[in-house]
């Protein structure tokens, strides 16, 4: 796992998440700072990580599973943290609608791999336009301070809510890429009474 440099980099990616919520929770000056670009080098080894394994021919079945974990739990962990630092409804629903729509596509990826159809729900381009617009979103709201002037935690606030429409519709995409699968009624249920729920 070492010699692969994009495995190294999801791996630090993940070690970064308890730093992340330290530095949160840290009575310092600069603890917004500090957060945000931890956070900002979480997002830059996401995209630095997969450029490599495709340039290097370093693609593996390890860094597969562990890119898009290692990308969940961070989001998942910011977006809870800013919802404890402003408890609203309008900031706590928009963050359900994103951590919702994560579980949701994990279980339809889940399932449809099962099923050996998981070509059918690959990544789109609106999927990746979301998260661009997610991850400068969280970005901003986490630096929170004004900077020249400019309102960034609002602006992220702003820029939450076109993840969140951007969010539904990607879902919206890959429910409907799956439906055919998921209305078939010859299709069997899977083990129904030997699974167990996870």
């Amino acid at each position: 796992m070492f010699q692969n440099i994009p495995n190294v980099l999801t791996l630090l990616r993940m070690l970064l998440i308890p730093v992340f919520v330290v530095l949160f929770y840290l009575p310092w000056q600069y603890a917004a700072e500090a957060c945000a670009i931890v956070f900002a080098l979480a997002a830059v080894t996401d995209w630095f990580d997969g450029y490599l394994a495709r340039r290097l021919k370093q693609v593996s079945a390890l860094g597969a599973f562990l890119d898009p974990v290692a990308d969940k739990l961070m989001v998942a962990a910011a977006l809870i943290l800013l919802v404890q630092q402003d408890p609203i409804p309008g900031l706590a629903i928009p963050v359900l609608v994103i951590i919702g729509r994560e579980i949701t596509i994990s279980a339809l990826r889940e399932w449809m791999a099962e099923i050996g159809a998981r070509a059918q729900i690959a990544v789109s381009a609106i999927g990746k336009v979301k998260t661009g617009f997610q991850m400068t979103a969280i970005f901003l709201m986490i630096y929170r301070n004004d900077l020249y002037g400019l309102p960034l935690y609002t602006i992220g606030f702003v820029l939450l809510y076109v993840a969140v429409i951007l969010t539904l519709w990607s879902m919206f995409m890959y429910l409907r890429a799956a439906w055919p699968s998921l209305n078939d009624t010859a299709e069997p249920q899977a083990e129904e009474n030997g699974r167990s729920s996870a």
